[in-house]
C-alpha cells in the first residue's frame, strides 16, 4: 500500500458515505488538460465504487482531449436534471469557477478537490494542497493509498492531468514524488507515448496560423522582463480556429530567454481574458492576477474583465511594473 498523503482515510471515510447517492463532478469553464482528467478519473473512480457519478462542465472538452474521455458519463447543464444530487468540484480556486450557470444550479459544494494557492475553500469538505503539481496528482496520491483498481482510461486521465498542469514535466512543482505518481499510473496502463502524441502532434493548420499572429504582436516591458502577447477577436475568423486552439500560447510568452513573466490578452466577445505564467514562485502571479479579480497559481494564473485590449494594457503594464517592485524589494 502506498503512503502518499495522511488524508487518504478521511477521503476514503467520506466517499463511503456517498453510497445511494447521486453525484455530479464539476469541472471549471474552458476546461484544461487537469481538469478534464480530474473530472473524468474522479467519476470513474466512485463509478468503481458503486456510486452514481456522472461529470459535468458548462464548457465542452477542447478537441484533443475528448478522446480521454471514453466511456465517461461527461455532461453539459441542459443534459442533466437531478436538482438533489450532491456536487464535487475538482480543480476550481473558488465556486464561480464552474460557470454562473451550475453555480447558481448547485449552490452548495460537498467536496472540493484543487491545488490552487488561491483556492477560497468554499466546500463542506476541502482537500487543497497548494504544493502539489496537479489536481490529477492529489486524486491520483488518495487513489494509489487506497488501492482503488484503476482501469486503462483512469489511468490515462491522471497521467494527462499531471503532464499538462507540470508542463511536459518541466515545471517547478514536478518532483520524485510526481514521477513516482506517474510510474505506478504507468503500470496501471497509461501509454506516455501515446498522451504524448494526442496532446502534441495533432496540431491544425489554423493553430498554427494563429500562433503566427500571437508571436506577432508579442511587445517586451521592464527591459525584457515581460512579454505580452495578445489575440484580436477577429483573428480566430481569419485562421478558422476558436478560443480553445490558443490554449498555452501564453508559454511561448514566457519561455523567451531573459523573461520571467509572460502574459496573453485575449478578446472574446467583446470581453477580455487575462492569462499570467512565470519562471518561479517568487513572483506570485496569483497575486498579480488578483489585482484584476482572477487568481491562480504562483506560477500561473488568470483573470476576466470587461474590457478591450487597447483600453487595457496602459493599466496592465502600470500594475506588473508595481508587482515587479514589491517582488523585487521581497515583499508578500
Amino acid at each position: 500500500m502506498s503512503n502518499f498523503l495522511p488524508e487518504s482515510k478521511f477521503f476514503d471515510k467520506l466517499l463511503t458515505q456517498l453510497l445511494g447517492e447521486s453525484v455530479l463532478v464539476l469541472g471549471h469553464r474552458r476546461p484544461d488538460g487537469d481538469c478534464v482528467g480530474s473530472q473524468v478519473a474522479f467519476t470513474r473512480a466512485l463509478l468503481g465504487l458503486g456510486i452514481d457519478a456522472r461529470a459535468v462542465n458548462q464548457d465542452s472538452a477542447p478537441r484533443i482531449l475528448k478522446k480521454f474521455i471514453g466511456n465517461t458519463p461527461f455532461l453539459q447543464p441542459n443534459e442533466i436534471e437531478d436538482s438533489e444530487a450532491l456536487i464535487i468540484t475538482v480543480d476550481c480556486a473558488d465556486h464561480a469557477r464552474v460557470g454562473e450557470e451550475l453555480m447558481n444550479r448547485f449552490p452548495s459544494v460537498l467536496l472540493n478537490i484543487d491545488h490552487h494557492v488561491s483556492n477560497t475553500h468554499y466546500a463542506k469538505n476541502n482537500f487543497v494542497f497548494a504544493d502539489a503539481s496537479a489536481t490529477a496528482e492529489i486524486l491520483a496520491k488518495f487513489f494509489l493509498d487506497l488501492e482503488y483498481k484503476l482501469d486503462r482510461t483512469t489511468a490515462e486521465a491522471l497521467y494527462l492531468g499531471i503532464c499538462t498542469d507540470t508542463g511536459q514535466f518541466c515545471y517547478s512543482g514536478t518532483n520524485a514524488s510526481v514521477f513516482e505518481v506517474c510510474r505506478n499510473l504507468c503500470q496501471a496502463g497509461a501509454n506516455p507515448s501515446k498522451i504524448a502524441h494526442e496532446l502534441y502532434e495533432r496540431e491544425k493548420p489554423g493553430r498554427i496560423q494563429l500562433l503566427q499572429k500571437f508571436l506577432a504582436s508579442f511587445r517586451m516591458e521592464f527591459e525584457d522582463r515581460v512579454c505580452i502577447g495578445s489575440l484580436q477577436e477577429k483573428f480566430y475568423l481569419e485562421t478558422a480556429t476558436s478560443p480553445e486552439d490558443a490554449e498555452d500560447f501564453v508559454d511561448y510568452a514566457r519561455s523567451l530567454e531573459g523573461v520571467e513573466i509572460g502574459g496573453l490578452i485575449e478578446e472574446r466577445n467583446g470581453k477580455l481574458k487575462g492569462s499570467f505564467r512565470a519562471k518561479d514562485k517568487r513572483y506570485r502571479v496569483d497575486l498579480l492576477a488578483k489585482e484584476f479579480s482572477g487568481g491562480g497559481h504562483a506560477c500561473a494564473a488568470g483573470y476576466n474583465l470587461d474590457t478591450t485590449i487597447e483600453n487595457f494594457y496602459p493599466c496592465l503594464v502600470e500594475t506588473i511594473g508595481r508587482h515587479l517592485k514589491t517582488v523585487d524589494g521581497k515583499g508578500f
